[in-house]
């Protein structure tokens, strides 16, 4: 099987992948197309076809897994998929696991590193709700540790919600030691659970997508009531605290017009902005750098997120 991440312009392809999306659409003079995202294991890419009725190309929908033939191509800097053949293939011809992105990272390690953290906190009541909802709660900590953290962009992959969530938390962990003035149980309390409402949010795989309450509500307000949902579990749990870990979550995105509901108030959660904003981008970075490229040229094109035309470094 030829992997997503290693296919380059004029390669030529036949073989098996999962059909994320399919949607027709029209070209400028009129003609009629299909559009496919397909994904493996390794990542997905766009594909053409250019002439949906021609022969070979069979009724395929969304989430099936299909037999592609067709040939890499390069548009505008970006590799593409031009599609030849199509076919539906039935269970049996695939191994699902070939198709569904992972972290790399070892999810039981990262969670113990997660636990080791709720160990160290020594306010009794932020250590009492990331224990509830972090160890104690059997079903919340499968999906906190089974999903991803965005549809898209960032750690869109199993595992990845963990993964963020634990290097955001390692990030403000090193910005506590190096600014004594944060609290750290607060900071590392809010970094845990800041994106706890991705849960919510999102789909599992390999639908991976917004669910009607993401969409109506998106993770910051879901993740700030399930917060609410857990503190009103523990006794005497003081309001202010509260009032601030949850702050810390509806202001995580820094800006208003980024999400968040509120600026931040707080240095701790400044701090968390930061500490999600640089995980975030260098993790969109590492992906478009493992992305399939084109050889001739070490600019990556522009980027929504960056709003920049990105180049892979020089190597060595």
């Amino acid at each position: 099987m030829k992997y997503i991440a290693t296919l380059r312009e004029g390669d030529r392809v036949s073989d098996i992948y999962l059909c994320k999306q399919r949607t027709s659409a029209v070209t400028k003079n009129g003609k009629p197309y299909d559009s496919l995202i397909i994904q493996d294991k390794t990542g997905t890419m766009d594909a053409k076809i250019w002439d949906p009725n021609s022969m070979g190309i069979e009724d395929c929908d969304a989430l099936d897994y299909v037999e592609i033939t067709g040939d890499v191509t390069n548009f505008a800097g970006t590799l593409q998929l031009n599609v030849k053949r199509v076919r539906k293939v039935s269970e049996g011809e695939y191994d699902p696991s070939e198709y569904l992105p992972t972290t790399e990272q070892d999810i039981d390690e990262m969670y113990e590193k997660v636990k080791n953290c709720i160990d160290s906190l020594q306010n009794p009541y932020l250590k009492k709700l990331a224990t509830l909802m972090l160890i104690e709660d059997e079903e919340l900590v499968a999906e906190y540790k089974k999903h991803s953290a965005a549809k898209s962009v960032h750690h869109g992959f199993i595992g990845g919600l963990l993964e963020h969530s634990l290097s955001v938390t390692q990030v403000c962990a090193f910005f506590a030691k190096k600014y004594p003035l944060l609290n750290r149980d607060l900071l590392l309390t809010a970094a845990l659970l800041h994106d706890i409402g991705k849960i919510r949010e999102l789909t599992d795989f390999p639908l991976n997508d917004y669910s009607d309450e993401g969409n109506l509500l998106g993770h910051i307000v879901i993740g700030t009531e399930m917060i609410s949902e857990y503190i009103r579990k523990i006794e005497d749990f003081p309001p202010v605290l509260a009032g601030e870990l949850k702050h810390c979550i509806l202001a995580h995105h820094g800006e208003l017009e980024f999400g968040s509901p509120k600026k931040p108030a707080l240095m701790e959660a400044v701090a968390l902005s930061f500490a999600d904003n640089v995980d975030a981008k260098m993790e969109t970075f590492k992906e478009l750098l493992l992305s399939p490229k084109d050889e001739a040229s070490q600019w990556m094109g522009y980027n929504r997120l960056f709003e920049s035309n990105l180049r892979r470094t020089t190597e060595k």
